[in-house]
């Protein structure tokens, strides 16, 4: 029972991270990598693994250290613990992805100041055990990068013809180029927000 129990609290993080409780999507937090980094496929899921990693690493170090902290002190040792993933991650794709560290700019370093990784520091990690809150940041960070790639398909698709590179419109296409300009990260989200805010709204009329 217990086992069962601890399941479907786990089951229940994933999902809310996913969706119930979508970083991007429903929460709206976090939202510069989301109008800044897909304008295509690959550097979308690039930042996105990033997230999840800062995420884990961070989640599971605050965890561990949860017994020492002390209120007056805990943001700056959240935010001491960030950097110091983010530095490490930064330093990894400039050794071993270097163009694509290029493309992403200054936006992984802004990882460290992404409200979604403090916010699950101190709404999770600071006050659950070290597996649960390394679910949380998986689900949570899972969730944002799903976010990430379904702008950048939609944005990559329209403006260029192609998804992470391989042609996939015919080649009469004629390619939205705004969808490359920061109207197109605004226009592609606001419609997809309408559409999940619609989505959510038929579903609680019908088990109204």
């Amino acid at each position: 029972m217990q086992d069962n129990t601890s399941d479907n609290l786990y089951t229940k993080v994933i999902l809310n991270g996913l969706w119930r409780q979508n970083p991007a999507l429903r929460l709206l937090i976090g939202m510069c990598p989301p109008l800044a980094v897909t304008t295509g496929v690959r550097p979308a899921l690039t930042m996105g693994l990033s997230v999840i990693f800062v995420l884990s690493c961070s989640n599971l170090v605050v965890s561990l250290i949860r017994p020492f902290l002390r209120p007056h002190v805990r943001i700056i040792v959240f935010t001491i613990t960030i950097a110091t993933f983010v530095t490490i991650c930064d330093l990894l794709l400039k050794a071993y992805l270097p163009a694509m560290s290029e493309v992403l700019g200054p936006y992984v370093p802004l990882i460290i100041v992404n409200c979604l990784i403090i916010f699950r520091a101190e709404a999770c990690a600071s006050k659950s055990p070290v597996l649960l809150s390394v679910i949380d940041a998986l689900g949570m960070g899972g969730g944002f990068t799903v976010a990430l790639l379904i702008l950048a398909s939609i944005r990559e698709v329209l403006a260029t013809g192609c998804w992470a590179g391989w042609q996939v419109m015919p080649k009469a296409f004629v390619p939205w180029l705004a969808m490359q300009m920061p109207v197109g990260a605004f226009v592609t989200l606001g419609l997809l927000l309408g559409l999940i805010a619609m989505v959510s709204g038929s579903k609680e009329a019908r088990h109204g």
